[in-house]
């Protein structure tokens, strides 16, 4: 067996102290765990993030909170690691069994895969029964859906090739898998690989703010079209979102939110 670790987790934080032990705990209980590495990149913490994190045996990187990008601490951990799948994970988000990294990793078998991670539902909001390969064309008519680096894991080689933008606002991860879907790459979305992580905590302000930068991502290297207020509407009206029903999203202050954080996004790039 090679040296070489099967996978190396890059764990980014900042003022984390009260989630990092559980995501670090749950990865030291993985079926794997022998052969993974875990790298945490803090960006500055006030708390104990790196205390507990270096208790959990994890290496720490420690970079300045002005120089952070959502891009470049993934790259600075990216450059550290040592593996040929990287994976990375929020450092408030949690894998859900024992198996989550053993299975993260398997798809890579296929050359073609660029990288892998979870989600319940489709790009119409649709609820998945399995995993989805995403190529470009389907990647190119719903941007905000696909690869996340929440809980994600991504190809090495490839990273070296093309790593992350450092000039995006928080869209990293999808815009790395569209460079390499229009190359003839594939994403896959499985649902039995969604982490749990979950912002309902946030305020409605925040949930906008999240939306908005996201949107303001996107156009920074896709051609979208104009995007008004009936267009908004007409979101709200006729799509799920996410939601089990289109009532729900109609009735969900955090889908209005969200769809409010869009509008301001588009409109910002015009």
């Amino acid at each position: 067996m090679s040296d070489r670790p099967l996978a190396s987790v890059i764990v980014r934080a900042k003022n984390e102290g009260r989630n990092i032990g559980r995501a670090l705990a749950l990865l030291d209980a993985q079926t794997v765990r022998a052969r993974l590495e875990v790298i945490v990149v803090d960006s500055g913490s006030q708390d104990d993030t790196v205390a507990i994190a270096r208790a959990a045996g994890a290496r720490i990187i420690e970079i300045p909170p002005e120089s952070f990008t959502f891009g470049g601490s993934l790259n600075t951990g990216c450059r550290a690691a040592a593996a040929e799948v990287l994976i990375a994970l929020s450092a408030h988000a949690y894998p859900v069994d024992r198996t989550w990294a053993e299975r993260i990793v398997e798809p890579f078998a296929d050359d073609r895969v660029a990288c892998v991670s979870g989600r319940p539902t489709g790009p119409e909001g649709e609820r998945l029964a399995g995993p989805r390969r995403a190529d470009k064309d389907l990647l190119r008519a719903n941007p905000s859906w696909g690869y996340s680096n929440v809980g994600g894991a991504f190809r090495a080689r490839l990273w070296r090739e093309r790593g992350f933008r450092e000039d995006l606002p928080c869209t990293e991860d999808k815009e790395w898998s569209h460079y390499w879907a229009e190359r003839g790459f594939v994403t896959i979305v499985d649902p039995t690989l969604e982490v749990e992580h979950s912002h309902d905590d946030d305020v409605l302000l925040e949930v906008c703010r999240r939306a908005r930068r996201e949107w303001e991502g996107f156009p920074m290297y896709l051609d979208l079209p104009p995007y008004g207020a009936r267009d908004l509407v007409r979101e709200w009206w006729t799509k799920r979102g996410g939601c089990r029903s289109q009532l729900r999203a109609r009735l969900s202050p955090r889908r209005l939110a969200q769809l409010i954080g869009k509008y301001q996004g588009l409109r910002a790039t015009r």
